[in-house]
């Protein structure tokens, strides 16, 4: 003898709410990380740099400089562009190369722990620059 339920269930998944609510959550995340990305600070061109004071400070008029930037989260920037220590010996030596009486203009912000500028000090060392200029604020 089979015995059975009164009650019969109806189960159905309705595929057109969960595509609903999947295609929300796709357009969510894709919005979410595309800000993320054209936001990132990596790719912002300006470089906000606090430099620090200095009584001596004055202005340097070069032709051939290279600029290299140091931001206070330890980032290190060749011109605009974010570079390794690896990638700063060899654009540095390359521009050595092209003209070896070229200046290069450290900045570093305020923040910057001694350790990194001494490793970026260092690499310009073992690159060769003779002429080094340390940017400050005149106070």
């Amino acid at each position: 003898m089979k015995i059975g339920g009164r009650h019969t269930y109806m189960l159905s998944l309705e595929s057109v709410a969960m595509t609903d609510i999947i295609l929300n959550m796709f357009i969510f995340f894709f919005i979410s990380f595309s800000l993320l990305y054209t936001f990132n600070s990596h790719r912002i061109q300006k470089l906000d740099i606090k430099l620090p004071k200095a009584a001596s400070a004055s202005m340097i008029q070069e032709q051939e400089q290279v600029n290299i930037s140091i931001t206070n989260e330890n980032l290190i920037f060749v011109e605009s562009d974010l570079v390794s220590l690896k990638e700063l010996k060899r654009l540095v030596s390359r521009s050595k190369e092209q003209n070896p009486e070229v200046t290069v203009i450290l900045r570093a912000d305020r923040l910057v722990g001694f350790k990194k500028i001494v490793e970026v000090l260092d690499a310009l060392t073992e690159v060769g620059v003779t002429n080094l200029n340390i940017a400050a604020v005149k106070e």
